[in-house]
């Protein structure tokens, strides 16, 4: 007691002006602040703007707010943060390098063209006088309740998911950044809570929505769980939860040990436990197998703008903060880590190709495809090299707009029902509508990865990456995958243009400029990138070196 009575005086005759200020780059942080600042702008239209005119302000502040962030990357990459000005900013919370804002830059982009698909309002057919969109007219009404169909007949729109999507944006923009574990914890935070509710919200099959909501939500506590336990284990082992002091520890250059943990620091078991316990709550997020099984049911059940724009950006982010653990934290782990790797990455692969094989959900089928995606991108990620993170940029930025093309022309084939996502209801789908059918096609040839798209010039990529860094056993099991898949990829192809279309068959709905665009970006980034990859890979050549 008397200790402590001691500690207290001393502690009350400290100068109060001696707390230093935080020191913070707001200028290098500027793309994250932009969209934070949209989103609470957002909430306060929502909260003081009338009905009728939320939906316009809405989508204009998510767009001109996601525009405004990418501007802000692109001016920190022409000055200089991706390469000799990269360092750590937010008094080391936030990594400001190549790869954080090649990434962001990725996110941003995917995200624009995700809020064209969630702004989408011509594709249902109108509702007592009033357009419709994906979303519950009042997402709190109980499912077919009289309070639902007041809310339908009055014209209601659930405009709030605009800034729900741009908090999700904001957490996704940090997370690959994060330079500190508890940066990343926050950010894995900030960008599933809104993603859990943007799941639930569908206007059609809303108690399946629901139900995926609830499934995401409790496989992502149970996966934050781990995450959080994992850190705490990593910060008994190092001391601290700076990615550059654990790196320290692990690599035996540490100089400074803290007192109060020095029967913990250097303890391997308590970094092993700790280290597996953080990547089983990254490989959750990439959708990894055995930490798989939450994408084809949630993929399936959310709005199909929600799907993709998740797909697409949620995978982005969760690589990059993949890539930055492995590659700065724990590259003196490797021989640990990379068999566990190894062995993930030939499951995911395996397994996404083959389940995909049964499906006959079109939703489903591209879930257990981004699965193998994911095992494909792990691929590269094992390479540990320079060429490894090149890859895996790009193949990230070739699959996001294919991912959000993909699941934005799913919306215009629709039937009484809403969405016709069966297969056999694809059927004669190139007849009835070749332009969607075609365009469609385009999409899954790139899945598949065939040459002149931008899935052939991924794949090439991480594969030759994997081959070059002594990873050839995985190269032949990713070929193998691909060419699986390549199966269900062409039987869906077949089943558009060599099937008669069925009498009682969907309709192709005439989208508004909006979707059209999301589209026709998707198709030609496929394009661009598969007929001239080069520019873009050298892009990705010049911001792949992570600041330490």
């Amino acid at each position: 007691m008397a200790a402590a009575r001691g500690l207290l005086t001393l502690a009350a005759g400290e100068p109060i002006d001696r707390i230093p200020a935080p020191h913070i780059e707001y200028a290098q942080l500027a793309p994250t602040l932009i969209v934070v600042g949209a989103a609470v702008l957002g909430v306060l239209v929502e909260a003081f703007v009338p009905r009728r005119s939320r939906y316009y302000a809405q989508v204009f502040l998510a767009v001109a707010a996601l525009a405004s962030a990418f501007a802000a990357v692109v001016g920190l990459a022409a000055g200089g943060y991706a390469g000799d000005k990269a360092h750590i900013a937010a008094m080391g919370a936030v990594a400001v390098d190549g790869p954080a804002l090649f990434l962001q830059g990725i996110i941003l982009l995917s995200a624009i063209v995700a809020v064209f698909t969630f702004a989408e309002r011509r594709l249902d057919p109108a509702a007592h006088g009033n357009r419709v969109d994906s979303f519950a007219a009042q997402a709190a009404s109980v499912p077919g309740s009289e309070s639902e169909k007041a809310a339908v007949r009055a014209g209601f729109t659930t405009t709030e998911v605009f800034p729900l999507a741009l908090f999700a944006v904001a957490g996704m923009l940090i997370f690959p950044a994060a330079d500190d574990l508890l940066t990343l914890f926050v950010a894995l935070e900030v960008f599933s809570l809104p993603l859990y509710l943007l799941c639930a919200v569908a206007r059609r099959q809303r108690l399946m929505s629901q139900e995926a909501a609830v499934k995401y939500f409790l496989l992502g506590a149970f996966s934050s769980a781990f995450l959080l336990f994992g850190i705490a284990l990593v910060y008994g082992y190092a001391g601290s939860v700076s990615y550059a002091a654990i790196a320290d520890v692990v690599d035996g250059t540490v100089t400074k040990i803290d007192p109060a943990l020095a029967d913990t620091m250097g303890n391997d078991a308590l970094l092993l436990i700790g280290g597996a316990l953080i990547l089983t709550g990254l490989l959750f997020k990439v959708g990894a197998v055995p930490f798989h099984m939450w994408t084809p049911d949630v993929y399936q059940g959310a709005p199909t703008p929600v799907t993709g724009f998740m797909a697409a950006a949620t995978k982005v982010a969760a690589f990059g903060a993949l890539l930055r653990l492995l590659y700065v934290v724990l590259p003196g782990l490797r021989w640990d880590w990379r068999p566990v790797m190894w062995g993930v990455a030939i499951v995911t692969m395996l397994a996404g190709a083959v389940i995909a094989v049964t499906q006959t959900d079109v939703k489903r089928l591209l879930a257990y495809s981004s699965i193998a995606h994911a095992g494909f991108i792990l691929a590269g990620v094992i390479a540990t090299s320079a060429q490894g993170v090149q890859s895996v940029l790009f193949y990230l930025g070739a699959y996001s707009f294919v991912t959000i093309g993909a699941f934005a022309v799913v919306t215009l084939v629709r039937d009484a029902g809403g969405e016709a996502t069966h297969l056999s209801k694809w059927a004669g789908l190139g007849r009835r509508s070749p332009l969607t059918a075609a365009v469609f096609a385009v999409f899954l040839l790139a899945f598949a990865g065939i040459p002149l798209t931008s899935g052939f010039a991924g794949k090439f990529a991480v594969f030759k990456a994997a081959a070059e860094g002594g990873a050839g056993v995985l190269v032949v099991v990713g070929v193998i995958s691909s060419a699986i898949a390549a199966f269900f990829y062409i039987r869906v192809i077949v089943l558009m243009f060599f099937s008669e279309p069925k009498a009682d068959g969907p309709t192709v709905a005439v989208p508004s400029p909006l979707t059209m665009t999301t589209i026709a970006v998707g198709v030609a980034v496929t394009l661009v990138l598969g007929v001239a990859p080069q520019y873009f890979l050298e892009l990705a050549g010049q911001a792949s070196t992570f600041v330490r």
